[in-house]
C-alpha cells in the first residue's frame, strides 16, 4: 500500500494494530481524522490518553471503573448475595445489557489456559477466594458465567473444585441454541448440551 505521507503511514500502521482493524479500515479512519478540525482530533488523543491513564479496576470485583470501586458495588440495589465470575468486563457488560441479572461479579482476567501459559495463579482466583473468606456466608451463589470453551470449562472445574470449602451454591449459566439459529448450522456440542439440559415446554 503505498502512502503519501509518512505521517499517514504512521498513523495508519498504529491504528491497524487494533483488533478487528485492517489496513484499509486504519486508511480510511486516518483520512476522516486529518479532514476533521484539529480540535476534534486533538479531543479524541486527549480522551484516549486520559483514559490509559487514569483507568482503574475496581478493588473488589476487577471490573474496569473509573473510582477505586466501581458503581455495581457500591450499588445498594444489587444483590450481593449473588456473585457472577466472568473472565472479561466485556462479559459484564453483555450480562448488564440484558437487565436480566441483579447481582455483584468478578472478573477472573480470563480462563486458565497452559497452552498458552496461563494457570490459575496468572487470574483473580485466589481473590475471588479472599472475597469468599471476608464475605462470611453472605454470598449464598456463585454463577459460573464463562464461555463454553475447553478453556472456560477447565476453569470452572478448577473454581467449583476451591469453592467446595464454603457453602455456596455453585450454579453455572444455561447454554442452548441461540434464538433465532438454525440446527443445521448449530456445532455438535452446544446443540448436545441443548438437549440434555431440556426443559418443559411452555
Amino acid at each position: 500500500m503505498e502512502f503519501p505521507s509518512k505521517l499517514i503511514e504512521d498513523a495508519v500502521n498504529e491504528i491497524s494494530k487494533l483488533p478487528g482493524i485492517g489496513k484499509k479500515t486504519a486508511l480510511r479512519l486516518v483520512l476522516h481524522l486529518v479532514k476533521e478540525s484539529e480540535h476534534k482530533t486533538a479531543a479524541l488523543t486527549d480522551a484516549l490518553t486520559r483514559m490509559r491513564q487514569q483507568i482503574r479496576f475496581c478493588k473488589t470485583c476487577y471490573n474496569i471503573s473509573d473510582t477505586e470501586e466501581c458503581g455495581i458495588c457500591q450499588s445498594h440495589r444489587r444483590d450481593k448475595s449473588v456473585l457472577c465470575v466472568v473472565e472479561e468486563t466485556n462479559d459484564v457488560m453483555a450480562i448488564e445489557n440484558t437487565a436480566q441479572y441483579n447481582g455483584v461479579y468478578h472478573v477472573l482476567g480470563g480462563v486458565i489456559s497452559p497452552m498458552n501459559g496461563v494457570g490459575p495463579s496468572d487470574l483473580k482466583i485466589d481473590a475471588l477466594i479472599d472475597r469468599m473468606v471476608r464475605a462470611q456466608g453472605t454470598i449464598k451463589e456463585i454463577v459460573l458465567a464463562l464461555s463454553p470453551t475447553m478453556e472456560g470449562d477447565t476453569t470452572a472445574f478448577y473454581l467449583h473444585k476451591r469453592l467446595r470449602e464454603f457453602p455456596v451454591k455453585v450454579t453455572s449459566i444455561a447454554r442452548g441454541v441461540p434464538v433465532g439459529g438454525e440446527l443445521e448450522y448449530t456445532d455438535e456440542i452446544t446443540l448436545g448440551r441443548s438437549i440434555l439440559g431440556r426443559t418443559l415446554f411452555s
